[in-house]
């Protein structure tokens, strides 16, 4: 005769949860434990967070990273402004990369910004200010091709490509970001992505266009960092001091 199951046989079925649920309570305890005692790095951190929590059965949405929203954030901006042409947006072991094609940011040999390209980036600096983003630490790297500039203003590609990140990272202050999260570096032609000649040393137009750009890398602050960053805002808001205006038109 087939056996009836009782509530007894239900709750015997379901013990092994509770030894789950302490397993799984022992490993986020260690995490926090390795946080409290150790340097750690942010993104690596939020990678294993997330996989955790899909290994428990959290809908795969639930699971995404500050990272990872960051990146559909910016997509989404790039999309709406039918910029896909112009900014591509990536994603390294740090953080969410920016790519600016300086022929659609830039007039040839110049770092004014063009003014079709302001919509975006002023798009861009509004979600970088979202409470969320704020420990998120940005860098503007400016490269260009190995096509030599010597003018007044430009005396090498060096000063030319510094010249157009700091360009972004003041108007990103501009438009209200803590110049405290800002560094700006110029790499010249010294960083290629791709060779800006054939080996016979003739130019490759495609390829150049290609190397002469502008990234912006937004990454999670470590905890060091963001701990310093906390403080030196705090610090300027006790002695009443905030990031001053600054004249683009310069």
């Amino acid at each position: 005769m087939p056996r009836w199951r009782n509530d007894r046989d239900d709750e015997e079925d379901e013990a092994w949860l509770a030894t789950y649920a302490d397993a799984i309570t022992l490993l986020m305890a260690f995490f926090v434990m390795l946080v409290s005692f150790s340097k750690i790095d942010i993104p690596t951190f939020e990678q294993v967070a997330a996989g955790i929590k899909n290994e428990i059965g959290l809908k795969k949405h639930d699971a995404q990273t500050s990272t990872q929203i960051l990146r559909l954030d910016l997509s989404d901006i790039v999309y709406t402004q039918n910029a896909e042409q112009a900014v591509d947006v990536g994603e390294d072991d740090r953080g969410v990369v920016l790519e600016f094609a300086s022929s659609a940011f830039y007039r040839p040999g110049s770092s004014d910004i063009r003014d079709r390209a302001l919509p975006l980036l002023r798009e861009v600096a509004e979600t970088l200010r979202q409470p969320k983003y704020v420990p998120y630490i940005i860098e503007i790297e400016g490269h260009t091709d190995d096509d030599p500039i010597s003018t007044p203003v430009f005396p090498s590609n060096w000063e030319l490509s510094t010249a157009r990140a700091a360009r972004v990272a003041r108007l990103f202050i501009e438009l209200g970001i803590d110049p405290l999260r800002l560094k700006v570096s110029g790499f010249g032609e010294t960083r290629p992505k791709v060779p800006n000649r054939t080996a016979a040393g003739a130019p490759i137009p495609g390829n150049m266009a290609a190397n002469r750009r502008v990234l912006a890398r937004i990454y999670p602050a470590s905890l060091d960092q963001r701990r310093d960053l906390m403080s030196r805002m705090a610090t300027e808001d006790f002695i009443g001091t905030t990031p001053g205006r600054v004249d683009l038109t310069q």
